[in-house]
């Protein structure tokens, strides 16, 4: 640690006597109960709460005596957006050997599109299992061999080839055992079928391979967005979506395949796809799609000797809006725990910066638009200002603080990736805290995020991310926590129940934030350039900018 930083290590405690910087737990709560009310409408992108919800940030910005950081010396960088919605009543069938299955929207299958157009319309489309869709010449894998998939609906498997290897496959290791690497993202499984000319994709949806159940894949309710593009049938295929595991398994039996074979087969590097003999997927849907622009809100503190050098602190401001009423009739999903209390964490982490004295490098607050939309917000800002990211020293994101009460511990996700991780660990110590390796990497929640948006332009970020393993909390340890994070991921996560309670308890988030507020003023003040480790697949981005850092 100390050779990372070396005239760091215990420097900072001597800045201010550490309560004028202490990070607030009553203060993340409020700010949490504000965003999370209905007033706000569940805070969707272009929804009826953006407006109330940009205002109140941008107030907390202002009143700390923060500088605007956005658009032409204003708070606000727009972000000008597609918002997508399939209408209801739309037909779907999977035909195989001319015996024809409805599937039902939501219940049996997701499907959007992300281009202008008002009706897809797909007759009679051939399937190809394609395996996990994956394609990685630095890993010799590829699973299209070549395949035409002009007019065909490409059918995928979630997560990567690594994650249900069994010890002695030849596969196992290759893409990282189980921690999952970008591979495994529906993501990126949309982008690579666009590169490979499919008119669509279905995803098989299995809850352990996505690390969420099919009620998070169906929280949208058909919506989705995109960032205005010049070329949307360029970049963005006509069809895509998920289906149940259980028509995936029907699908193959009937075209005479085993699906657990052919997954066991997609694990080899010798796998070819497979087009399913007489099965073919149809579609005809209605799409609703309008045009607004939301909005990042951002703002800094200037460095005082090195202000072209920056720290960023961010989280995302937005949530699910209004949807279907929930049992006890709710509609708004509030999303406070995802992510209002991060947006108090990057209030609060400002809070404490003002309350010290100038940090030589420049401080960035951001609180970004449409990351349960795919990252957008964050997405643009970062292809706005990519020629300043190789002087972005670090960057700070807090989604989804635990509310469970102090710990031990901070679960860092994404872990070992980078030297912003030890000097954290330095930190925790002095707190008397530790921090925990992600104890779910195949839960791919690093690539999950908005810091990720930064991460694979090579900037070292840290997540602080509650979902991954619960905390070793003060009160119930490990099983407490555990606990926790089972609790909000089966029943609130992206639901109407993600509310402000007062039962919650904010120490703990709290307590995260401090810790990330401590680290990045230390790295403010001394100058530091953090790397990722020889093992990170960003490791050679960051190499890349290596002389604008000298």
């Amino acid at each position: 640690m100390t050779r990372l930083f070396p005239a760091l290590a215990f420097a900072f405690a001597a800045i201010l006597p550490a309560q004028a910087q202490e990070i607030s737990a009553e203060r993340l709560s409020g700010i949490t109960r504000e965003l999370a009310s209905d007033a706000y409408q569940g805070r969707a992108p272009g929804g009826p709460g953006e407006a109330m919800t940009i205002d109140f940030i941008v107030g907390q910005f202002k009143a700390l005596g923060l500088e605007p950081a956005g658009d032409g010396g204003g708070w606000t960088q727009d972000v000008p957006l597609w918002r997508y919605q399939t209408e209801p009543g739309g037909t779907y069938t999977l035909t195989v050997n001319g015996q024809s299955k409805a599937l039902h929207e939501q219940s049996d299958l997701r499907i959007e599109t992300q281009r202008p157009v008002e009706r897809v319309a797909i007759r009679a489309a051939p399937i190809v299992f394609v395996g996990y869709g994956v394609t990685a010449p630095e890993r010799q894998w590829d699973d299209f061999k070549g395949v035409d998939l002009k007019g065909k609906i490409a059918l995928v498997l979630i997560n990567d080839p690594d994650f249900e290897a069994q010890p002695g496959e030849p596969v196992a290791g290759r893409f990282g055992g189980r921690a999952a690497l970008y591979y495994g993202r529906w993501v990126y499984k949309y982008e690579e079928a666009v590169r490979r000319g499919a008119l669509g994709v279905l995803i098989v949806h299995e809850t352990a391979g996505a690390a969420y159940g099919w009620s998070t894949v169906v929280a949208p309710n058909g919506e989705s967005y995109d960032v205005v593009r010049r070329n949307p049938a360029k970049d963005k295929l006509l069809l895509q979506g998920w289906i149940q595991r259980d028509l995936a398994v029907d699908l193959f039996r009937e075209a005479g395949l085993d699906f657990e074979a052919e997954k066991a087969r997609a694990r080899t590097a010798a796998f070819r796809p497979v087009t399913l003999k007489n099965a073919t997927f149809s579609a005809d849907y209605r799409n609703r799609f309008t045009r607004l622009v939301s909005r990042n809100v951002l703002a800094r503190i200037a460095g005082a000797t090195r202000p072209d050098e920056t720290i960023l602190y961010a989280a995302h401001w937005d949530a699910y809006g209004v949807g279907p009423a929930s049992a006890d009739g709710a509609t708004v999903r509030p999303g406070a725990v995802d992510d209002a209390v991060g947006v108090a964490g990057v209030i609060e982490t400002a809070r404490a910066f003002k309350a010290g004295p100038p940090p030589a490098r420049t401080i960035l607050f951001a609180a970004w638009t449409a990351e349960e939309r795919g990252l957008l917000g964050s997405e643009y800002w970062a292809q706005a200002h990519e020629a300043a990211l190789p002087r972005l020293a670090a960057s700070y994101t807090f989604d989804v603080l635990q509310t469970a009460g102090p710990a031990k511990d901070v679960v860092l996700v994404g872990s070992g990736q980078n030297q912003l991780e030890p000097h954290l660990a330095a930190v925790a110590a002095r707190r008397g805290r530790t921090v925990t390796p992600d104890p779910r990497p195949e839960r791919a929640l690093f690539y999950r995020a908005d810091h990720f948006s930064l991460a694979k332009r090579g900037v070292p970020t840290v997540l602080f991310m509650g979902m991954s393993g619960g905390a070793d909390l003060e009160t119930g340890g490990r099983a407490a926590g555990d606990r926790w994070v089972e609790d909000y991921t089966a029943r609130c996560y992206h639901q109407t129940c993600d509310r402000w309670e007062a039962t919650q308890d904010y120490r703990g988030a709290a307590a995260d934030v401090q810790l990330a507020f401590e680290a990045g003023r230390e790295l403010a003040d001394g100058g530091r350039w953090p790397d990722w480790n020889d093992s990170s697949e960003f490791k050679a981005v960051r190499a890349a900018s290596a002389g604008a850092r000298r």
